[in-house]
């Protein structure tokens, strides 16, 4: 490789050769411990013996070591200041950072894109012998005549021409050298600015002689040559022969290759000229006098006509910011150069442009076009080129489109091939029915005329403004969230949308009405120079916000009655849902506002007071989600009402819950008897009816355990409030103080439409949504069945995914409890004069604890920190006796493994982690002034968060990947790692003992025993993948993963571990060492040796360190512990404080002991000092926390940063020692304390974002669960060149992203992962036949079968119904788990997801959010199929007595399984009982086969 970071030398691993003296590196191998502050051998810059140095300054041998301290580096060829040029560093130890002080960019004489090399391949690695420029190709017009005489000279005497060719070419390149000399051409001073870089000052070459500057030197190694017309391809080896000789080279890049030859002992380094080859070069057009205002995507739109009529397919428009500028980028200079000679302009002003051929005007003005004096940005033309090479794959592969259930048409009509039509007026509702009939009823209409244009992705509709002052208004409908498309007749010509979500609303601020907030925008210090076209809405009016939220039907009217044809032809566009002809009226009814005012008086009414908050809950979400009209639930509640009178509240509430998922959406669909009282009332009886004999299992987790709360939840959007839950959910100390009044606090999360974290395109603003829709729901008071819930606090981990607690006053002790009450009585915040900081203190509060431990009074105690250098070694650590820890394990027990000695805790006003201390005698927990926060507090128990229970395992991530490969980690490392953990993926398949020791280690299907039912099924003959849901289960997993590896590259490392850390209480461990002990099923570990230790997010590289893990004696104190790591308190500075900042109040830490991710070299550590919190001078209030929550809503952009970052540090040669990348750690370092000081991150300074970014950023195709797995191309099935129209979508929303080929270890890994082959592989595996080729019936016959045979005297028929009754509680709940973890109630999540228990990724990897679903899920699952499991094995009894019949109970069961198939609306049937029912039943079948079962 050519990168700096991968040309090692062969003795690399064993320590640098030496430099010499002066350089100071000259031991070999690493110390086996090493003090802080001295200067370990085999560190320091990495010696370059493969560099190839330049030789159009001299000759420079093959093999040559380079790197040294002011010598040319092939690793630095644009001379970048101090790279190696610099004098070393102060602690031989590191390679500072700051050390790499080269200009920033954007600063003269220096271009990112190129470093001024304007005739450079933009798609090669940088070659630092290729010519640059003409003072650069030194003797090239020499060799070239010299060349063709010698040649020819060659041929007459005997048939030499290629050893002719090759001597008249040194000899013709000699001539025109000393020519150059003679008169003044070469030297260091003359030979242009490219060359002042290598000049005097580098030395030379060590074999070349002379002064490289001098432009002399004498030739006894490689030497430039130019061959015409010869392209070559990067490390391929070539043959070349001659008359009587035979030719062998090897290709070093695309513009250089080594040549041996006979007779040549040293071979000959040849490079070819750009201008020699046939690829295009591109070229950059500057583009003049636009308005300020005008967008990138204008522009692209303005010159996409003349660039196509020329031929020009692959170019990038790029708007100038607040400059009335442009750059168009396009591949090919000739076509470039065709289109300046038709629209260019070679001279300046109005003569200019009255000279132009053709003249381009835009919006009035003049536009003048010139080839532009910079180079283009070398990614933006490497993604340009990957975009190109795309595109010729795609049309290559293109095949005629077939749309299932559309026709057999493979192309579309010339006169229905659009996408945009006029509109007249737009209506928001939802489907009615008149009788039984379908009718649209209108709550709210626009009269406005406009546009929709079919998208790619969604519905755009325009709605333009009646007046100048009024702004454009835009709603986009996502496709996913399209439930169903119906057209109407022409001649009321229509179209009506039914949605899972509210549509995004958007308002244009490019209007006279607007005109103020974009002149304060461009004031506004914080954006920079960000001006904002558009902003994010909560309505198109008042009418509107009424019922936004809950009316998800929208009917557009068209303009033109013709346009229906129009319509009903976009189905042979596959990614625009299909429609429905559907002739439906329109209809008024009572306002929507007026109904969901009468809905709240019912609920607040004395008829329906006695009703429980809990039921009155239920009935407001169905009208508030939009399951049901605000009337209907009014009619709905007094059935309920009066079934709450006969039956318990509690079976009546979960009934009501269980109808949210079975109430079928209005529309073509549904019939109006489906939504009618009676069918409703049905259907709740029936509901009740299962809960009260014990069919329907909804366990209430919060009477079952002491951590557990069921909290009710409610989702903030930027259109309205939606009710959820309850859910169970892990208390905090508030909760567990008020355990009495659960149903008095709610979980507010403020999200976007679906579901996700808002995030904005950097054209919008959601400052309508911030200060408006959210800061009017944390200021006020959200409404819900006669309760106020006003704001209460937050936790650091719920800030972060954007939820608050709220709550209702209750009357305890005789009086009102307010939200104020609350808050002192958890302490005293009254000298907190910082509200992130206060926030950040009453959070405390509002921690998951699993436990709460009293701790007498007399048993706490306080003890100094160890401090030193201004250093706090023992930040967040203090101690407990094992009297203590005996009292904890009695209270906080745990099922299986080693006691933990390490816990995390909240005490008081304190937190932090405490450990074992085998020296304190009696009830003894000390701490330390740095884990306590505030006082005021008389709680006297300790509340468990985390304990050590066992070590973690250790995985990589794109950030540490980055910084080892900086820190010369060869690329096969990872390589290696990745493919070990794709192989285990693959071969999970293969056998289903595989398979099953698959879902073991993964904890899938365990309660229902599915890895010993596919162990039985293999060994009774039969194989699981021949079902269609056990196969997608388990394929589904792997898929998950092998995502997680490709879009993460989350690597597991064996030889690694995640572990808590504290310091060394006893003083033994040096500075650089560690202690290391683990304990896990094998048995105890102690770590000793050299090894790697970091902590997440790590972006510095320095955020990596290399210490010694050493042993303790028998009798210290540190021989108690286990699954911890142990920091030394010695030294100028602790080491946590240099692992990205980290201390020891809960940070985890990864050990890293593989040899093959030990680095080459080391960085200084980051020294951030946390900043000082804002003081607002006097005591906090509940506003400053509110909008402090805003705020940080607004500004938290951890992510946007750490993208940035990665993009950095993959585009700049020095990775993340960039200047660049160091100053965005920082910014990321400030971003991650932002939610403690209150300090945002001044996105001014953030460095800017490139144009192009890594390929391994790129989404990957989204995957849908059907019968079988398959994946849906990420790749839109319509290109802009088909369909014009598509621009105007494209003109609005964010700009499309480019990517480029990444060369660096990211890159490779990305690609080196194949979805698609990856998975084709595994399907066609676990489809060979394995066990019976020819079987004509399914597996769950197979297995009936089987056990029909084995228990043929067994009498079971007489739990039939039974069975029945159990499987319908199985499917209930899964239902209900279906729809509680889906995006929206129209959309639920699959069998297999719930099953595997993973929810699936829109692209790519599951996103944070849906990683924490997946978890909570899942565990719901387990229990439902625990409990399932429970009910067929020991029935309604408890004991060995009620597992008389459970092989009976299991054969109906499986039975029924086999034979009853019930279609349930919205989901379909469901499988999955038939293996949890075989699972049980082939148990018992081998137990009465006198088997042992082996679970």
């Amino acid at each position: 490789m050519s990168d700096p970071y991968n040309q090692y030398p062969p003795n690399y691993g064993q320590g640098y050769p030496p430099q010499g003296p002066p350089q100071g590196y000259g031991h070999q191998g690493y110390p086996p411990q090493q003090q802080y502050g001295e200067a370990p051998q085999g560190y320091g810059p990495p010696q370059r013996v493969n560099s190839f140095g330049p030789p159009q300054h001299g000759g420079f041998q093959h093999g040559q070591q380079g790197g040294q301290y002011g010598q040319y580096d092939a690793s630095n060829p644009q001379g970048q200041g101090a790279y190696y040029g610099n004098p070393p560093p102060q602690d031989p130890r590191y390679d500072s950072a700051s050390q790499y002080g080269q200009p920033q960019y954007g600063q003269e004489g220096y271009q990112q894109q190129g470093h001024g090399q304007e005739g450079r391949d933009p798609n090669a690695p940088y070659d630092p012998n290729a010519p640059q420029g003409e003072n650069g190709e030194r003797g090239i017009m020499g060799a070239i005549g010299g060349g063709l005489a010698g040649r020819y000279a060659g041929k007459q005497m005997g048939g030499h021409s290629f050893l002719g060719m090759i001597g008249g070419a040194i000899a013709g390149s000699k001539l025109e050298d000393a020519a150059k000399e003679k008169w003044g051409g070469g030297g260091s001073q003359g030979g242009g600015h490219h060359h002042h870089h290598h000049g005097s000052q580098a030395g030379g070459s060590q074999y070349g002689g002379g002064n490289v500057g001098g432009g002399g030197g004498r030739w006894s190694g490689y030497r430039s040559f130019l061959i015409p017309g010869l392209k070559t391809a990067r490390n391929q080896t070539f043959s070349m022969k001659t008359n009587q000789r035979s030719t062998r080279g090897t290709i070093l890049t695309s513009r250089s290759l080594l040549l041996r030859a006979p007779g040549i002992p040293l071979g000959l380094s040849i490079y070819l000229s750009p201008h020699a080859t046939k690829e295009p070069v591109p070229m950059e057009v500057i583009v003049r006098n636009l308005h300020d205002q005008v967008t990138d995507k204008q522009v692209d739109n303005f010159f996409r006509n003349v660039l196509d009529k020329l031929g020009i397919k692959t170019y990038l428009c790029q708007k100038l910011k607040a400059r009335g500028m442009a750059t168009i980028t396009i591949l090919d200079t000739d076509k470039a150069r065709q289109f300046l000679k038709i629209h260019g302009q070679t001279e300046s002003g109005a003569k200019g442009f009255a000279s132009v051929p053709v003249k381009l005007v835009h919006m009035g003005r003049p536009v003048n076009c010139s080839v532009s004096n910079k180079p283009p940005d070398e990614f933006l033309l490497r993604s340009l080129k990957r975009e190109e090479s795309d595109q010729y794959a795609k049309s290559q592969s293109k095949k005629p489109r077939i749309i299932p259930g559309r026709g057999d048409e493979n192309s579309r009509p010339g006169h229905h091939n659009r996408r945009a039509f006029h509109i007249s007026s737009l209506q928001c509702g939802q489907w009615g029915y008149v009788g039984a009939d379908l009718a649209f009823v209108t709550y709210s209409q626009e009269r406005k005329k406009g546009r929709m244009i079919f998208g790619p992705r969604s519905l755009l509709v325009k709605l333009w403004p009646q007046d100048p002052t009024s702004p454009l208004q835009q709603l986009e409908f996502p496709y996913s969230s399209v439930l169903s498309m119906t057209v109407g007749p022409s001649i009321s010509p229509s179209i009506t949308f039914s949605l899972a979500e509210a549509p995004k609303l958007f308002e244009s601020l490019n209007t006279n009405a607007n005109v103020l907030e974009v002149a304060l925008q461009k004031l506004d210090i914080r954006k920079g120079s960000q001006v904002f076209t558009r902003k994010r809405t909560s309505a198109l009016s008042k009418e509107h916000e009424t019922v936004v939220s809950s009316c998800l039907c929208y009917r557009i009217m068209l303009s033109n009655t013709a346009d229906t044809s129009g319509i009903r032809a976009l189905r042979y566009f596959p990614e625009i849902p299909a429609s429905i002809p559907w002739d439906t009226s329109t209809v008024s009814k009572t306002p929507f506002a007026a109904q969901i005012t009468a809905l709240h008086f019912a609920l607040n009414s004395s008829r329906y007071s006695s009703l429980p908050f809990e039921l009155k809950f239920q009935m407001q979400k169905l009208a508030q989600n939009g399951f049901l009209d605000p009337a209907k639930v009014v009619e709905l509640l007094a059935v309920v009402s009066h079934h709450a009178k006969e039956r318990d509240a509690s079976v009546v509430t979960q009934s009501v819950r269980t109808l949210c998922g079975q109430i079928p959406f209005a529309g073509p669909a549904t019939e109006a008897s489906d939504l009618s009282l009676k069918t409703l009332t049905r259907m709740l009886v029936e509901n009740q009816g299962s809960i009260v004999r014990g069919e329907t299992y909804q366990p209430n987790l919060a009477d079952q355990y002491d951590h557990i709360a069921s909290v009710h939840k409610v989702m903030v959007t930027p259109t309205g409030i939606y009710l959820y839950g309850p859910e169970p959910e892990v208390k905090n100390r508030v909760l567990r103080k008020y355990s009495k009044f659960p149903n008095y606090f709610l979980s507010v999360s403020f999200l976007d439409e679906d579901g996700e974290s808002l995030r904005l395109d950097r054209q919008t603003s959601g400052k309508d949504i911030y200060h408006g829709k959210f800061k009017s729901a944390l200021e006020g008071v959200i409404n819900i069945a006669g309760r106020g819930f006003e704001f209460l606090g937050f936790s650091h981990s719920s800030l972060r995914s954007q939820t608050c607690w709220y709550m209702a006053p209750f009357t305890l002790n005789s009086s009102l409890t307010y939200a104020t009450a609350v808050i002192k009585d958890l302490g005293d915040f009254g000298l907190i004069r910082s509200p992130a900081k206060c926030a950040a203190r009453i959070g405390q509060a509002f921690s998951q604890t699993f436990s709460s431990v009293h701790i007498p009074p007399e048993a706490f105690k306080i003890m100094p920190d160890v401090e030193r250098n201004g250093r706090t070694f023992s930040d967040g650590v203090g101690t407990c006796s094992i009297e203590l820890l005996e009292k904890i394990w009695r209270e906080y027990p745990q099922a299986r493994g080693p006691k933990p000695t390490i816990y995390q805790v909240r005490f008081m006003g304190a937190k932090g982690v405490i450990s074992y201390d085998s020296r304190l005698q009696g009830p003894a927990l000390c701490l330390r002034p740095s884990m306590i926060k505030f006082g005021g507090t008389q709680a006297s128990n300790i509340e468990i968060c985390g304990a050590a229970f066992r070590p973690l395992p250790m995985f990589l991530n794109r950030q540490l990947i980055k910084i080892l490969e900086d820190l010369h980690i060869p690329d096969e490392a990872f390589l290696k790692l990745q493919a070990d953990a794709i192989e285990k993926l693959r071969i999970t398949t293969v056998s289903p003992i595989n398979a099953a020791s698959f879902l073991d280690r993964n904890s899938i299907g365990k309660p229902a025993r599915t890895p010993w039912l596919i162990r039985k099924l293999w060994a009774i003959g039969l194989s699981f993948t021949d079902d269609d849901f056990l196969r997608n289960s388990v394929e589904l997993a792997v898929l998950v993963q092998l995502r997680e590896l490709k879009y993460r590259s989350r690597i597991r490392v064996e030889k690694g571990v995640t572990l808590y850390g504290i310091m060394d209480e006893s003083g033994v461990l040096q500075e650089g060492e560690i202690y290391c002990s683990t304990h896990n099923e094998a048995g105890p570990t102690h770590l000793t040796g050299n090894v790697v230790i970091t902590r997440s997010p790590a972006l510095h590289p320095g955020d990596v360190q290399c210490v010694t893990a050493v042993d303790v004696p028998a009798d210290n104190p540190l021989r108690a512990l286990h699954n911890v790591v142990v920091f030394s308190s010695h030294g100028q500075r602790d080491l946590p404080s240099q692992l990205s900042g980290g201390d020891l109040d809960g940070d985890l830490y990864n050990i890293i002991y593989d040899d093959t991710l030990y680095p080459k070299r080391l960085s200084q550590p980051a020294d951030y000092r946390t900043a000082t919190p804002i003081d607002i001078g006097r005591p906090v209030e509940r506003s400053d926390m509110t909008d402090f929550f805003i705020q940080f809503m607004e500004n938290d952009n951890l992510g946007l940063i750490a993208t940035l970052h990665q993009i950095l540090a993959d585009q700049s040669p020095l990775g993340t020692f960039d200047p660049l990348c160091v100053k965005t750690a920082g910014m990321h370092s400030t971003a991650v304390d932002f939610s403690k000081t209150g300090i945002p991150v001044n996105f001014s300074e953030l460095p800017r974002y490139p144009k192009a970014r890594p390929d391994f950023q790129a989404p990957g195709p989204r995957v849908l669960v059907e019968k079988k797995i398959n994946f849906k191309e990420a790749d839109l099935p319509t290109t802009p060149d088909e369909d014009p129209e598509l621009n105007e979508v494209a003109s609005y929303g964010p700009p499309k992203l480019r990517y480029y080929e990444s060369q660096n270890v990211l890159g490779k890994l990305y690609r080196e992962i194949d979805e698609h082959k990856f998975f084709a592989a595994i399907q066609e595996q676990s489809r060979m036949p394995i066990s019976n080729p020819g079987k004509t019936h399914s597996l769950a016959d197979a297995v009936w079968n089987y056990v029909r045979d084995k228990t043929a005297l067994i009498q079971w028929q007489h739990y039939l119904a039974w069975a029945k009754d159990v499987k319908d509680n199985y499917e209930d709940n899964l239902v209900d788990t279906m729809l509680q973890y889906s995006s929206h109630p129209a959309h639920f999540i699959s069998e297999v997801e719930v099953f595997s228990g993973n929810i699936l990724g829109k692209n790519g990897a599951q996103s944070k959010r849906q990683r924490e679903s997946s978890k909570t899920m899942k565990d719901k699952h387990d229990r439902d199929m625990e409990y399932t499991v429970l009910c067929i094995a020991r029935g309604d009894g408890d004991g060995n007595s009620s597992r008389a019949e459970a092989l009976e109970r299991s054969i109906a069961c499986l039975f029924v399984a086999c034979n009853t198939v019930r279609v349930r609306k919205k989901v379909g049937a469901l499988v999955s009982f038939v293996w949890i029912a075989a699972a049980v039943c082939l148990k018992e079948v081998q137990r009465l086969q006198g088997v042992d079962v082996l679970l």
